[in-house]
């Protein structure tokens, strides 16, 4: 390399390094803006956010700046027409820079490159800071990995190949195709991950037969037809989120969890919670306790003569479940033959990335606001669950939607992730401030619900607990906790993928793999160390240890309901339809 060469690059490399740190301190020491003006309009206390120690963050720039050397160099070298090997790759999984376009370009491939080595460096440097709230510390590296995925340059029309490529060869259709998704999700107040227009609740979604044989302010209880001529004389009862539409366990018949316990012989009743609206924005914790699990189980016990029913609680259904199996035992009841928590939090210790957005000026603020009574809107909670992993639930379907012009496929399970649901008000501070805030539930006696103190640990019946090994909602290792709260024999099974794409396994393809162990470890990497993993869906091994506990074989009933709680109508129901 000549001498004006090497004067080029290190003139380069230094423009680089200080933007990239420039980048870094500008960010940093907004969020501790942040944090103070959070700190001045709640009065809490807000961490502050010390930059890495001297030491820390010199090793750190050094690091920078010698990829950032290696980087331009490399380029400088390369040969028109040539690739050249990179200085860093995306992440695994990480599919923004993939095409390529990209490296055929020694611009793009500069640009993409520097991104990854600046958003290294942010990460690095939110890794290194110095803060000893571990909370706090967590929502600023949440805060770094938003404005790193914001920032990147796939996300820019200036700075994406691909959206170059796609105007040329279409010319300019997809610019104008980019434009009406653009305007259209406008409208809609939401970006587009699937084409909706493909799905309707009832007619090609949550299709198992059944009928609505009861319902109150709060939800319907929709009891499912047989499918088997005999049945098991314990019947099941599920009981899903509230913060999701229940179908999720009822999507298509090849991949519906009800529609394979219905098929394995169970007669089968759901919760269907309403979608409340403004009028109906007052519902405590308390009241989706007695209004939903303890109503439901009454009404199935009154429909099958069966004093002690099988229960199943997918993710914050399953923490709203097994607190109502605290207040019944609290009552002196013996309410369930066993128990099922699907994903389920009930020892908020480890709460996943959720747990950072909360905190004491955060829920204060909340309390204020809805408290008393008021809404939170699905969409607002839905773009929540979307940043969690805004690279594949936002910006891909910007670049894809606006930049490309293309429209999204048609998926059930994206149409059910947009299918939003709102929250009352007063359910929802009680629950932050109580399970993620202060982690009360796992304290025997610590929360009184419906009158009484609850202590998981007079839930004795047996349970079996899923969790899914990369679940970001509902991490494993919180989910095992469960084990040392819960007063009866556990099974804690683990499986493969994520919180949705982990639960939701179908037997009938029987893909991915869990694990098993008998052994009942205090810790739960002990537990995994010397699990067994099985190929195929969990749904096959949890059907056979329900079998343990469905009771004789008796003739499956030819009505829905009963005199009192006669069909009101058809399954899914109105509650599921009703739009946020």
């Amino acid at each position: 390399m000549s001498e004006s060469d090497n004067k080029q690059s290190t003139a380069a490399f230094q423009v680089m390094l200080q933007f990239g740190q420039t980048m870094a301190q500008n960010f940093f020491e907004g969020v501790a803006r942040q944090h103070a003006a959070i700190q001045d309009s709640s009065g809490a206390a807000a961490a502050s956010v010390p930059l890495p120690e001297t030491e820390a963050f010199t090793r750190l720039q050094n690091s920078f700046a010698e990829r950032h050397i290696t980087l331009w160099n490399t380029l400088l070298q390369r040969n028109p027409g040539e690739t050249s090997e990179p200085v860093i790759r995306p992440e695994a999984g990480d599919r923004r820079f993939t095409s390529v376009e990209w490296a055929e370009s020694p611009v793009f491939d500069y640009v993409r490159q520097a991104y990854l080595l600046n958003a290294d460096f942010l990460k690095r440097v939110a890794e290194e800071l110095p803060m000893a709230d571990g909370r706090a510390k967590s929502r600023v590296q949440f805060l770094t990995r938003q404005y790193i995925d914001a920032l990147a340059p796939s996300n820019f029309a200036a700075t994406n190949p691909e959206f170059i490529k796609a105007a040329l060869e279409s010319k300019g259709e997809s610019i104008t195709r980019g434009l009406e998704n653009l305007l259209a999700d406008l409208e809609k107040g939401r970006i587009s991950m699937t084409d909706d227009a493909a799905f309707e609740v009832g007619r090609n979604m949550a299709l198992t037969p059944g009928s609505v044989i009861y319902e109150n302010e709060l939800m319907q209880l929709i009891q499912y037809a047989p499918l088997t001529d005999k049945v098991a004389q314990a019947p099941l009862l599920i009981v899903p989120p509230c913060i999701n539409k229940f179908y999720i366990l009822d999507l298509q018949p090849e991949n519906s969890l009800v529609r394979f316990v219905v098929e394995k012989g169970y007669t089968v009743f759901l919760v269907s919670w309403k979608n409340p609206k403004a009028d109906e924005a007052a519902f405590t914790w308390d009241d989706y306790i007695e209004k939903g699990p303890l109503t439901a189980l009454d009404i199935v016990r009154a429909v099958t003569r069966v004093k002690k029913p099988n229960v199943l609680g997918f993710c914050v259904g399953g923490t709203i479940l097994t607190s109502a199996l605290a207040v019944a035992r609290a009552r002196g009841e013996d309410p369930v033959a066993s128990v099922t928590l699907m994903t389920t939090l009930l020892d908020f210790a480890d709460a996943g990335e959720l747990a950072c957005l909360v905190d004491e000026a955060s829920i204060a603020a909340r309390e204020a606001a809805i408290g008393k009574g008021g809404l939170m809107p699905g969409q607002e909670l839905a773009n929540v669950f979307s940043s969690l992993r805004a690279n594949d639930l936002v910006w891909q379907y910007v670049v894809g939607n606006y930049l490309k012009g293309n429209k999204p496929q048609a998926f059930d399970l994206l149409y059910w992730n947009s299918d939003s649901t709102n929250l009352a008000g007063p359910f929802l501070t009680w629950y932050l401030r109580n399970m993620y805030l202060e982690n009360n539930l796992r304290v025997p006696g610590k929360l009184k619900m419906l009158g009484v103190k609850v202590d998981l640990g007079k839930v004795n019946a047996p349970a079996y607990l899923l969790a899914t090994r990369e679940d970001h909602i509902v991490p494993w290792k919180g989910a095992y906790l469960s084990r040392g709260l819960l007063g009866g024999d556990t099974t804690f099974v683990l499986g493969a993928s994520g919180h949705i794409a982990g639960a939701i396994n179908p037997a009938s393809k029987n893909r991915r793999s869990y694990w098993v162990n008998d052994v009942k470890a205090a810790d739960p990497d002990e537990w995994l160390d010397s699990a067994v993993e099985n190929k195929g869906s969990w749904w096959l091994h949890w059907s056979k240890w329900l079998a343990q506990f469905g009771g004789k074989q008796v003739a499956a009933r030819g009505r829905l309901g009963n005199a009192k709680y006669a069909p009101i109508e058809p399954a899914p129901g109105r509650y599921v339809k009703e739009k946020a």
